[in-house]
């Protein structure tokens, strides 16, 4: 690990990651690559036993925000996840990854919905839409809509989902079934669910 570099793990917050394709190249420019990502970050969630609050799959990197694993360490489901993607779309490349990966604590509701919103702008800051809504490869939709992708996400949509299943409301956990009774989000200036 690089000197000055700690990673404050086992602490019960939510941690703010960042990993980034091999010298930013943009290896998951594809569609197809970025369902790849998808499809392994949900396979590392359920194995390692980890919540996701929310994530971006860009070109050449991924943020996510994550709790802490139940199995294992966050090293050990990251590199899985990372392991997974890579060995179907190595190719002809020696290297898809960069080895590190950014690890920043997030301890306060505050700091949690300004990653969220770094998260879900980062497209639009790119130039890859004009809305976060455009980019399919996130969490947003599911925070908007209730919309349900290839990663199960958990937020204040999906827990009140949850109450209302505990409670006999619903006969079912499927957060799609919740959507037209759960209230819908109020939006800021910036198009961003408050």
């Amino acid at each position: 690990m690089p000197s000055g570099l700690t990673r404050q793990q086992q602490t019960g917050s939510l941690h703010f990651l960042t990993f980034s394709c091999y010298r930013r190249q943009p290896l998951l420019a594809s569609p197809r690559s970025r369902d790849l990502l998808e499809l392994a970050l949900e396979q590392s969630r359920i194995r390692y036993g980890f919540f996701v609050a929310g994530y971006v799959a860009m070109p050449e990197h991924v943020h996510l925000l994550i709790s802490e694993p139940e199995h294992g360490t966050l090293a050990s489901a990251v590199q899985a996840m990372k392991q997974s993607v890579s060995r179907k779309l190595v190719g002809d490349r020696e290297h898809f990854w960069q080895v590190r990966y950014y690890d920043f604590n997030v301890w306060t509701p505050e700091k949690r919905i300004e990653k969220l919103k770094y998260i879900h702008r980062n497209p639009v800051k790119r130039g890859l839409g004009e809305r976060p809504e455009d980019w399919a490869w996130s969490s947003f939709r599911h925070y908007v809509t209730g919309e349900v992708g290839a990663v199960k996400i958990e937020s204040p949509r999906s827990a009140w989902c949850r109450g209302q299943v505990a409670a006999g409301l619903r006969a079912s956990a499927e957060p799609n079934l919740c959507v037209t009774k759960m209230p819908r989000p109020t939006f800021g200036r910036t198009g961003h669910p408050t």
